[in-house]
């Protein structure tokens, strides 16, 4: 009689499966693609178009102090909504204990002028050394119209 023998131990995959990696790292990106944009701070304000913007990176930082002036006049210190008469307190407060006294403003281009010089005022007789007007670059007239050839000939 002879032994039967068996050939188990050759059937196992010792090969790593990387398929479920693969896509729960495609499902968080997705999440993270749909995600970021909605995580702006601040409130959102169409902002006033300039040919030539100055690039303010330090805007972006978390601990920056940033005033949004929105269309109908309300008045947002990082997201509180105050008038403009509380501003300065509340400016000089934030700014006691920083070396950088930079605040930034941005302004619905349709907010009224008088508005933004108040905030401007009461910012500066805070003690701000510097102030940013957060602006957009102008697109170029051909981009601003589809479908319309720029002027030139061929």
């Amino acid at each position: 009689m002879a032994l039967a023998k068996r050939d188990e131990g050759k059937k196992v995959n010792s090969d790593i499966n990387v398929t479920p990696m693969v896509d729960v790292m495609l499902v968080l990106l997705i999440i993270f693609m749909v995600i970021t944009p909605m995580l702006q701070k601040g409130h959102s304000v169409e902002l006033a178009k300039t040919n030539n913007p100055e690039q303010m990176p330090d805007a972006d930082k978390e601990d920056a102090i940033l005033i949004a002036i929105t269309r109908d006049n309300k008045i947002y210190l990082n997201n509180d909504q105050m008038g403009a008469d509380q501003l300065g307190d509340k400016v000089r407060d934030r700014l006691a204990n920083k070396t950088d006294k930079r605040v930034y403003v941005k302004a619905d281009a349709r907010a009224k002028y008088g508005t933004v010089v108040a905030v401007v005022d009461n910012v500066r007789s805070a003690g701000v050394d510097q102030l940013g007007l957060l602006t957009e670059q102008k697109r170029p007239l051909a981009e601003q119209q589809p479908g319309k050839a720029a002027a030139g000939g061929e």
